[in-house]
Order: C-alpha cells, then structure tokens, then sequence
C-alpha cells in the first residue's frame, strides 16, 4: 500500500496536549475556540478536530495525551482522521518518531480483503526526517507483508522471489542453493528439515556493497511453515506457524533499511528456507546429522527445527570472517514466557554492542533486552551418541539453550555475534501496531548499525 506521506510543508496542524496541561492550553486560546472545544469535547475520545471559524476546513487537530514525549501518540491517528493532509505539531527531535508512528498505523494486510482507504496524510517538510521515515516505514511495511502472508503464499521459493527483486532493486545479487543441491555443496542441516516437503528447501544468498567495505552478515530464519514435524504440533500451536519464517522477514527488511540509506558496508543476507513438513521421508527423532560445520546432531525433537537450519547457514556465514554476524529467529516459545510478545530478546558475545544496541532500543521506543549465554546450561544438551543435541534435556532456560546451540556454530573469537529471539507478531492492537506481522527490534539494530558505519 502507498505510504500516507508527502514531501511538503502545509498541512492541519495537529496539536499534542498532555492532559495534565489541558486546561491550562486551553484557557490561552481564543474565544471561539474554547467555545467549540468546550461544546465537543467527549471523554471517550481524545481527539478534538477544531474547523476554521469564518471559512471551510479544519483550523487544526488536538489530541490529549499522558506522555507528549511517547512517539506511539500519533500511532492511531491515520485511521481516526476525516480526509487530509496534516502537519505534526511537535519538536524536531521528536518528529521522526510521531511520522513514523503515524506511517506505521496506517499499515493494513489487504491482499485478500477489501479495506476501506487511508485518506489522512503527513506532510513532512525536512526531506531528510522525510526520507528516513519513508524507509523506516517501507522496511517494516515488507516485514508485516512478509509474516502475514499465508504460507501457500510465502514458501521458500516466494521468499526467493522477494530477495531477489530486493537485490535488483538496489544492485545487489542474489543466488540461491535448492533441494538436492543442498547436499552436494554441504548444507545438510537445511536439506534435511525441508526435504519432506514439496516446496523445495533453499538457501538464499543475497549480497551488496562495495566488497572491501566492513563486512556485515544477515541470517534469518525462514521456516515458511513449521508443523512440527514427526513432532508434530497440537492445533493451538500451529495455528500461527505462517510467521515462523519472521527471522528471515526481519533480515530482508533490515537489509532493506541498509541499502536504502546506503550504509557504507558489505552486506550479505542468509536466509536457510523450508518448509518443516511431515512426509515418508521427514527426518525424525533419534536421527544424527553431521552438519556443515562437521559438528555432529541428534535429533532430540523434529519441532526443534529452526537452529538446525540456521546452524548451517551461521557457519557458511562465518567463513568471510565478517566485522559482525547477526541472526534473527522466531526460535522459542521460551523466550516469550520470560519477556512475552512485545519485548524481543537477544544474546551477544560483545558486551559493549549489547549495551549500545538496547540504549538505542530505549532512545528510539524500540525496547529489546539481553538475556545471558549462561555457558552451564550447555551440559543439558548433552548426547550420548552425537557431540551434541539440538534441545535441552529440561524445558527450562529453552531460549538459552537454543543460543548455546547456535553459538557452538560461530567463532565470537574473531567475530562478535548477536542473535535475536523474536516474536514477530503482535497479538493485541496497540497504537501503531496492528494484530499480526511485526518488525521487532528493526529500528534499535538499525540505529546501532547507522552509527558503527559511518
């Protein structure tokens, strides 16, 4: 869908009134326009939409809010406003945050359902906040178009075709390694999750930039959807399991945001795709694979997918030895019972990237938090017949554990690593943020990268 944001410097104003300034605002206003206020305000709204007293159209917009320093005040405006455009009433520092709260709120899935139109827009008069909202917002637009989407409608060569046209967009190149493939250039982990299925596993590779710029390496994990395997999973808990490839929506939004803004790296995109589906031939519990990286598996629990076909592709990864390597996985159900939905977490080897990516997260009101690579907890996936398994042996600490895994698959002697626990969907509304497909910590990883690369 088109962005509701133009490139101008006229527009209604609209006005962010704490409420515990109201009165006080109020009583400075000319006499009309206390009238009018005092005659339409409604305590079930904290909207005002003031119209010019002598002529046709809107004089300006009020909305009271709790905090005016919380960017999520504008997030339900695109939809509650009448057709126009409209200018943000607010200081430059926080304009970027209100636009791209307002842009963000306007996000509608309507690929198979008609909606009723957006007809409010932002105009935005500094070309620069408007570029970087434009981006931000086009970037997390794809994200929630990405996890939306029905699984017979996003399965790995779908994803292929997206990252493709993404390389071609920004002149980048894109390859990718599928089926059988998978085993004749070592990528065993990948092909076995995804060999049961009719959609063939793949790994995309997506690369862009000057090659001897810092080296910046993506992996997501695209599990296009996960039935658990010969594990398979209750209703309940593959009802949503479209969004299990959100990792991999994440990076490809992330790398979207990087080439957009021309940030002055090496980029390269890893996204391992499958399908974990159940056939005569899906891989199952007791089974041992020896993966690229010559560490040998046993497969605990077929539903414990999503490290093993990262794990292939964390390896591959670190082979050019780049400057940072960072993954982002809807990896597990553990990590939302510590933190829940809205809150992603994240594990790093380098402390000082860690700390300077959640100030980020807290500067731009998109929070992520650290959990610990509790180096203990590795003796519970421990094997009897393989040098390790792919879970635990208790529930408990399941998110750790799974980093652990993963870290087992990267070098953080010579490369710091990150890796990102998400949820990838919101499950209850909230300003901005509508019921579905999210890009969870985007923004904070973005800021962080904009800043090390200048």
């Amino acid at each position: 869908m088109q962005l509701p944001i133009i490139h101008a410097d006229t527009g209604t104003p609209i006005k962010f009134i704490e409420k515990s300034n109201f009165e006080t605002w109020l009583s400075s206003q000319e006499s009309f326009v206390k009238s009018y206020v005092d005659a339409t305000r409604s305590a079930n709204s904290n909207i005002i939409v003031v119209p010019k007293q002598n002529a046709t159209g809107l004089e300006f917009v009020v909305v009271t809010v709790t905090d005016v320093t919380d960017m999520w005040n504008a997030g339900d405006l695109a939809k509650q406003l009448p057709k126009g455009q409209y200018t943000l009433d607010v200081n430059e520092d926080s304009l970027l945050g209100y636009a791209l709260s307002f842009v963000l709120g306007a996000y509608q899935f309507a690929v198979y359902k008609s909606l009723p139109a957006i007809e409010s827009k932002i105009a935005i008069t500094n070309e620069e906040t408007f570029n970087k909202v434009k981006q931000q917002a086009e970037a997390i637009y794809l994200v929630r178009d990405l996890v939306n989407m029905p699984a017979a409608d996003m399965m790995p060569q779908h994803l292929a075709e997206t990252m493709e046209e993404l390389a071609a967009r920004f002149d980048g190149q894109f390859s990718q390694i599928i089926g059988d493939e998978l085993l004749e250039q070592n990528y065993p982990t990948i092909h076995m999750v995804g060999r049961a299925s009719d959609n063939k596993p793949r790994l995309l590779d997506l690369v862009w930039g000057d090659e001897n710029a810092p080296k910046l390496t993506l992996v997501g994990k695209g599990v296009c959807f996960d039935s658990g395997g010969l594990d398979l999973k209750p209703a309940a808990g593959m009802r949503n399991m479209k969004k299990d490839m959100g990792g991999a929506a994440h990076v490809i939004g992330l790398a979207q945001m990087i080439m957009a803004a021309n940030l002055p790296v090496r980029l390269r995109v890893l996204v391992p795709a499958v399908e974990n589906a159940v056939s005569r031939n899906a891989f199952r519990p007791g089974d041992v694979i020896k993966t690229r990286k010559g560490i040998t598996v046993e497969i605990d629990n077929t539903d414990a997918e999503g490290r093993l076909v990262l794990c292939d592709a964390l390896a591959e990864a670190q082979t050019e030895n780049p400057d940072l390597l960072i993954d982002f996985a809807t990896l597990t159900g553990a990590c939302r019972i510590a933190l829940g939905t809205e809150l992603p977490g994240f594990y790093s080897t380098d402390q000082a990237i860690a700390s300077d990516i959640m100030a980020q997260g807290l500067q731009n009101q998109d929070p992520v938090w650290q959990l610990p690579l509790f180096d203990q907890y590795k003796a519970l996936f421990k094997s009897d017949v393989a040098d390790i398994a792919n879970c635990g042996s208790t529930p408990f600490g399941g998110s750790i554990t799974a980093a652990l895994y993963l870290k087992e698959f990267v070098e953080p002697a010579t490369t710091p690593w990150l890796h990102f626990d998400v949820m990838a969907y919101n499950i209850r509304p909230l300003p901005g943020r509508p019921v579905g497909g999210e890009g969870l910590g985007l923004r904070a990883t973005f800021d962080y990268l904009a800043s090390r690369y200048k």
